[in-house]
């Protein structure tokens, strides 16, 4: 059992609930890349690294959700129960006189979570690495998409609150450089502070479904679907012609096509609109029905 929770590839790992492992064991444990990208999108949301007690050297994960989404909790717990002690729990809090429910769990603490915490973490407040242009994978997105993504009528607000603005301004510019995604900040004032957040356009929805869907619980989907279809030129069937193929296919929406062909909704917006209207990547001819 030691060796197999060394091991650094694959993705559905067995779990290691109940099984006690010595300091020397913790201290070889290396991240698959998949559970990597998993822990990174969980650290930009509601994830969170922290010493168990003092005077320990390293520190372990710990993620909490609403009991609404304790779907999302458990499939997160499946992921990474290769590397947790026990299993998921249910606390109970009181705000406002209002009883709450949420579903939490810690990993164990190890070496290779203290290393994300020198990356995460300056002065024990949060911020949003350097090298996070590497670091975001379309996993790690999509963990940040359902844990902090707020469904919009046009678009998707990332809360990103509790960052600073030249955090957010750093993390939206990977977005924009390294997924193509139209993005604004958004401003807002609580508690006498202004906060920013992400607002991805919903121009981009399209393409940020072809993204991150691969990689989210059902149960997340709704925050990427609801933009799809709310804007209403979004909603006119279109006609497809691949001059390479020679062949005509047809949609019900623009988002639709958008999704098919991995591009934005914009994108096929302005090419129906051009004047000079030329086949779009060379080879797609677009007509709205």
């Amino acid at each position: 059992m030691f060796l197999h929770l060394s091991v650094v590839f694959g993705k559905n790992f067995t779990s290691t609930v109940g099984i006690k492992f010595t300091s020397k064991q913790l201290a070889i444990v290396q991240l698959a890349p998949y559970q990597h990208s998993v822990i990174i999108g969980l650290l930009l949301s509601d994830g969170w690294l922290i010493f168990s007690s003092k005077g320990r050297k390293n520190v372990r994960l710990g993620f909490k959700q609403s009991l609404e989404h304790s779907e999302y909790v458990l499939f997160v717990f499946n992921i990474l129960s290769h590397y947790c002690s026990s299993s998921p729990k249910l606390y109970t809090s009181v705000r406002a006189g209002t009883r709450l429910y949420a579903l939490s769990f810690f990993t164990r603490s190890m070496p290779c979570l203290t290393e994300l915490h020198s990356l995460f973490y300056i002065n024990g407040v949060k911020i949003v690495p350097q090298n996070i242009f590497e670091l975001l994978t379309p996993v790690a997105l999509a963990h940040m998409i359902m844990g902090d993504g707020a469904v919009r009528p046009y678009g998707l607000i990332i809360c990103t609150n509790s960052y600073s603005v030249k955090d957010v301004v750093l993390l939206m510019n990977v977005l924009m450089i390294r997924y193509r995604l139209e993005c604004n900040l958004r401003l807002q004032k609580q508690n006498q502070k202004i906060e920013y957040m992400i607002y991805i356009n919903q121009s981009s929805m399209a393409l940020l479904w072809t993204i991150v869907s691969p990689y989210m619980h059902p149960s997340m989907l709704y925050k990427l679907k609801s933009s799809l279809v709310s804007n209403p030129s979004n909603r006119k069937k279109i006609e497809v012609f691949d001059k390479d193929t020679n062949q005509t296919t047809y949609y019900n929406s623009i988002s639709e096509a958008a999704i098919a062909l991995n591009c934005n909704n914009t994108s096929i917006l302005y090419n129906i609109k051009s004047k000079k209207q030329h086949p779009y990547k060379g080879r797609y001819v677009f007509k709205l029905l």
